[in-house]
């Protein structure tokens, strides 16, 4: 709990009191950026486990993309974690490539991040 005393340093500083104490995720959720930081972190864990994955089995991104029957160019953009165009079906073929499987799955939102459904 703050104090009186912490709000005006806080107000010295220009930081607003009331957001003191929220975490990161509260402010990716009113400033409507939560969903995209996800998407974003998700294609990053799986480019980072695919590329482990590939080092631990020491597969060249020549071989690796033979592999999956891609090219070398798709190979990098399935690795870089800022490109969201990989399709489920190249996931998959990289993941069993590999000797792993990709696993989605569908999750309730909660009531207010519903968007506005057409009538």
């Amino acid at each position: 709990m703050t104090t009186k005393q912490e709000h005006a340093d806080f107000a010295v500083l220009g930081l607003d009191p009331a957001f003191i104490g929220s975490n990161t995720d509260d402010w990716l959720d009113e400033e409507g950026f939560a969903e995209e930081v996800h998407q974003v972190a998700v294609k990053e864990l799986l480019a980072e486990q695919l590329a482990a994955a590939m080092a631990a089995r020491r597969l060249s991104k020549k071989a690796f993309a033979a592999a999956i029957r891609t090219s070398r160019s798709q190979l990098d953009r399935i690795l870089d974690p800022q490109d969201d165009g990989v399709t489920i079906g190249t996931l998959r073929r990289a993941a069993a490539a590999v000797g792993m499987s990709v696993r989605l799955e569908l999750v309730p939102i909660a009531p207010s991040e519903h968007p506005a459904t057409p009538a």
